[in-house]
């Protein structure tokens, strides 16, 4: 059974979504937002592979003859073998090779053709060093996630696959990866998220003038198709000598050749590339140009579908880059003209959900409240300044002008569905359950403000992509690790 989380989106190839769709084991999920319903610019926490891969359940005891001393030492240093030390941790033969089962199965699933196990393990391995080494990181800096807030996120995630908490474990132990496990893992991605949100979200600054130039730039003019990329990344060590770049450049060289004369590419980046999304044969997903850094789109503007880029330089490494797909999605500004779009002026009272108030006592009240309504016993604003969670409250829960793709995907549906003057029934998001009131619409030209807005973003998502990576590999490269020779013998 394939299991999705279905969360809000921090992922930056997801900033018009407010839930991303991930596969489980394979992908991840994120934490849920503290407020309101809007995206509102800043991007809530996100997901990225899982830090660490449950281990599997171990088989039942059998009896089997005695094994020989040989063989019984033999059993030990393949079971006991240290692969990698990282800083005071260790990671271990049994933990790589459970790792690889996972990540097999997936690969299998995706109908990619499996790499030698060899460098399936060595890719493994650097995923879960430069995993560890952000863990630690997080824990120096005092970044705890408490068995509350991890209970509220697996509840979450059940929810979204639409199965009770004890039905949604039971698939998860189907599929081979014992709960507390997988909740562990879930803990690790919300503490890897935090500690990212901390080190590198925050520390992103937009000028004006970067905005300025966006917006002046053929990107920022028209973004009337979108692009869906794959990558391999040889990485630069961070400080790397001359030496070091050149046989990296070498690396990446002997990568394209292979490419050249017809190697798959995702089977090559699942087995070369030093990237995060190695594992997903270095898919980037579809994005607008203006969510790509510059390089990436300057290096694949001219190139058609399938076509592979030349090698090219960045901060972090070497990249070969590949035109998987090209798009045409709705325009937006295109030869000076005005965008025209639909706003909505609507109301709505928030009832949280939390561990004291559940979805059903939330849905209740609020049909106690929308009788109300429909009987004219009450105004609207009134309700809300009483019974509202959201910050709206002390403005009768007016959201003013609302543009499409501000809200999430349930509350954007329930208040388009909504005539001018209709009160919607309850509807539940991420952030709670809703009473939705549209007051009016209009079509109007996108302003100059909001334009801005959308440039801002934009910028913004380009940079975290770029900041995110470099900071990633700072990490890895000041850690102590040590790769040790792998005695099966």
């Amino acid at each position: 059974m394939n299991l999705i989380f279905n969360m809000r989106a921090h992922t930056p190839s997801m900033q018009k979504q407010a839930l991303s769709t991930i596969l489980i084991c394979m992908a991840g999920f994120t934490t849920l937002p503290a407020s309101a319903q809007f995206k509102g610019g800043a991007r809530p926490p996100g997901l990225n592979a899982p830090a660490s891969v449950p281990f599997s359940t171990p088989a039942p005891a059998q009896t089997a003859p005695a094994a020989s001393p040989s063989a019984s030492s033999t059993q030990s240093r393949s079971v006991d073998a240290i692969v990698a030390v990282v800083n005071n941790e260790v990671i271990t033969r049994i933990d790589l090779a459970q790792r690889a089962k996972i990540v097999e199965r997936r690969i299998a699933a995706q109908n990619v053709a499996m790499p030698p196990r060899e460098q399936l393990e060595k890719q493994l391995l650097e995923r879960m060093i430069s995993d560890r080494a952000q863990l630690q990181l997080a824990n120096d800096l005092g970044i705890r996630i408490d068995d509350t807030l991890l209970d509220r996120a697996v509840a979450k995630i059940a929810e979204q696959n639409k199965l009770p908490v004890a039905q949604f474990r039971t698939e998860i132990e189907r599929d081979g990866t014992p709960f507390p496990v997988f909740r562990e893992d879930i803990r690790q991605e919300i503490t890897l998220q935090r500690l990212r949100e901390r080190e590198v979200d925050a520390k992103i600054q937009i000028t004006e003038s970067e905005v300025d130039a966006y917006l002046s730039s053929p990107t920022g003019a028209k973004a009337l198709q979108e692009v869906n990329l794959a990558q391999i990344v040889v990485r630069i060590p961070e400080n790397a000598s001359a030496e070091q770049i050149t046989e990296r450049r070498a690396r990446a060289e002997e990568v394209m050749r292979q490419l050249r004369t017809g190697a798959d590419f995702a089977k090559t980046a699942v087995s070369f590339s030093d990237a995060s999304d190695a594992l997903e044969g270095g898919d980037l997903g579809w994005r607008n140009a203006d969510r790509l850094p510059q390089l990436f789109v300057e290096a694949t503007a001219e190139l058609k579908q399938g076509e592979l880029s030349k090698v090219v330089k960045s901060a972090n490494g070497f990249h070969i880059l590949k035109v998987v797909g090209r798009r045409a999605v709705a325009p937006g500004q295109a030869n000076g003209a005005a965008v025209t779009v639909q706003q909505t002026r609507a109301r709505h009272i928030l009832v949280k959900v939390n561990q004291v108030v559940s979805v059903a006592d939330a849905r209740r009240k609020l049909l106690d409240v929308k009788e109300r309504l429909d009987n004219k016993a009450s105004k609207f604003e009134d309700l809300a300044k009483l019974y509202s969670n959201d910050l709206s409250a002390s403005k009768g829960g007016d959201l003013g002008w609302v543009y499409p793709g501000d809200t999430v995907p349930e509350f954007e549906k329930a208040m388009d569905a909504l005539k001018p003057g209709e009160v919607s029934a309850p509807v539940e998001s991420p952030f709670g359950v809703h009473l939705i009131e549209v007051l009016e619409r209009k079509s109007d030209d996108v302003s100059k403000e909001r334009q801005r807005l959308v440039a801002r973003q934009a910028v913004r998502e380009r940079k975290l992509d770029e900041a995110t990576q470099e900071w990633a590999r700072q990490v890895r490269d000041r850690a102590y690790v040590e790769i040790r020779a792998d005695d099966r013998s």
